[in-house]
């Protein structure tokens, strides 16, 4: 019998997942394919996950959250189902980042508009912080819109256009 305390349901875990599952796709095609035209990522990560690998004067820079950028200087992108690595260069020198999916946090692709905002989600954590990033923030301009196919509408260039950004904290367990 299933004690009905516990939510066997946990559909914030699997929105998660998901939207993660999209990261993950996202950094294969790359791996693969390289970034077509003008297509690059932000990808904001906790330092402070236990599984993140950087550099040690990284880490004391950015101590509990950071942003890379997948853009035109990056090499040696591995993709597996946990997560990445890659080699980022950060002023001037380069640096070999190891980032599995869990301890991303927000993931942008600024010349489409498309965000993700992600929040670890803890099973005994139920108090909400409120930190959510703003588009701009995101690197997404607000004034963007896409059609339902997702491709940018090219018949009225004058309407203003806005794009979305997915916060999951409404699904949440309060």
């Amino acid at each position: 019998m299933i004690d009905e305390d516990s939510d066997i349901l946990r559909y914030d875990l699997w929105i998660e997942d998901a939207l993660r599952g999209v990261i993950r796709r996202s950094l294969t095609t790359i791996e693969e394919m390289g970034l077509p035209g003008d297509h690059h990522f932000y990808i904001t990560f906790r330092t402070d996950h236990p599984d993140v690998d950087i550099a040690d004067w990284l880490r004391a820079e950015y101590p509990e959250e950071m942003t890379i950028v997948l853009q035109h200087q990056f090499e040696g992108l591995v993709v597996g189902d946990e997560g990445f690595a890659i080699k980022l260069r950060f002023g001037g020198r380069p640096e070999h980042l190891s980032v599995p999916f869990d301890a991303i946090t927000s993931f942008a692709d600024p010349s489409v508009s498309f965000g993700l905002q992600l929040k670890s989600v803890d099973l005994d954590d139920d108090e909400d912080d409120g930190d959510e990033l703003t588009p701009e923030e995101l690197g997404i301009d607000p004034t963007a819109r896409l059609n339902d196919t997702g491709m940018e509408d090219s018949d009225d260039d004058d309407e203003k256009k806005t794009g979305e950004v997915i916060a999951l904290d409404s699904f949440r367990k309060k």
